[in-house]
């Protein structure tokens, strides 16, 4: 069996007021194209296709325009939800999906419940669970739970891989490097499990939720992004797709598929009497540009440059004695707003939900 393992798509990404959709929808139909030349027998989508919640009409019709394509192609999918998807709205597209061979699974579910599928081979799914909603599991099947959100994971782990020979699942393994864009929350130690959690037993578990490609496990791979989706590490960091051959017997053998999607993003570093100098490299570059300018530049000279630069999208001053990264100061809304409730004794209000959403919601989020 060959297999296409993809996941983090973030159809209506904005950057700095740029929609990267076009980009992506791009992306989509290059796998497309893999799938049909590749043979390939199944595709795993590991969560975040969106962005946030609430997306555009282009948005949705491109992931729309990517499953129909399967389905043309005689190809059935899995797909579960990442922490920036509408799980309300993944099981409602799922409905309709379904009659086209997709598999969706926007909310966790337990063995008996749908957690377990047999499309065309057994897998478990698992769509990203927040520290929240995993307590809803307690009084369920698997019993009562204590300890914390890496214990109560990894027993849900083992409830779904007994005997399957997929897990798709949206999490953080402890060590691994982002990729850049990550809701940095969400890697935060409170969500990440250890990697020695992740169960043995699946021939092959398809991970989502870092954009960077990576092994973590000898059956456990992320697939990274489709496209470079926010400054971060930088254009060097792989990502793309995997596909995924899944011999009768032994080990899954898994062969990356780095596809150049997408405008690369970079940030210069530079001192106010480099930027003539290097006025022309900047303009040549063809992806989008961020400018870290160590010391002062004047409005005027800043209106100039984002007249000249079509790719520039942000410039920050670097406040630092050399060139190294700048300092971040604007501190986690969302880490400010838990403490403020850890400390009201308010946590298990289930409000830390309601405002994680309202920010998911508000247009160029980066969630």
């Amino acid at each position: 069996m060959r297999i296409l393992h993809t996941a983090d798509w973030h159809l209506g990404k904005l950057l700095k007021g740029v929609d990267r959709t076009p980009e992506v929808a791009q992306a989509l139909e290059e796998l497309l194209e893999i799938v049909k030349k590749e043979r390939v027998d199944l595709v795993l989508v590991a969560g975040d296709l969106f962005d946030r919640p609430q997306v555009s009409v282009e948005a949705e019709e491109a992931a729309w325009r990517f499953f129909l394509g399967l389905y043309e192609l005689k190809v059935p999918a899995l797909v579960i939800a990442g922490n920036h998807d509408s799980r309300e709205r993944l099981e409602v597209h799922g409905r309709v999906l379904e009659r086209f061979g997709v598999v969706v699974r926007g909310e966790a579910r337990f063995r008996k419940e749908g957690g377990v599928v047999d499309h065309p081979v057994r897998a478990g799914l698992l769509p990203f669970l927040s520290e929240r909603r995993i307590l809803d599991f307690q009084d369920g099947e698997l019993g009562e739970w204590r300890g914390q959100y890496a214990e109560k994971m990894e027993k849900l782990l083992r409830h779904l891989t007994q005997e399957e020979e997929l897990l798709l699942a949206h999490l953080t393994v402890e060590g691994v490097k982002a990729g850049g864009g990550e809701f940095e929350f969400y890697l935060s130690n409170s969500y990440a499990i250890p990697r020695q959690a992740l169960p043995k037993l699946p021939r092959y578990i398809a991970l989502g939720h870092i954009h960077r490609q990576a092994q973590v496990a000898e059956n456990a791979w992320y697939s990274g992004s489709l496209i470079q989706l926010d400054f971060g590490e930088g254009e060097e960091v792989p990502r793309g797709a995997l596909l995924v051959e899944l011999p009768e017997r032994g080990p899954a053998r898994v062969f990356p598929v780095p596809g150049p999607w997408g405008k690369p993003l970079r940030t210069f570093r530079l001192r106010p009497e480099e930027l003539d100098r290097r006025h022309e490299e900047l303009r040549r570059f063809g992806g989008y540009i961020r400018l870290l300018v160590e010391g002062y530049l004047a409005p005027e000279v800043k209106e100039r440059l984002y007249q000249d630069l079509p790719g520039l999208l942000d410039i920050q001053p670097l406040q630092t004695k050399g060139l190294e990264a700048p300092v971040e100061v604007l501190e986690d809304e969302v880490e400010a707003y838990r403490r403020y409730l850890q400390g009201a004794g308010r946590e298990k209000e289930a409000l830390l939900e309601r405002f994680r959403q309202v920010l998911m919601e508000v247009e160029g989020a980066p969630f």
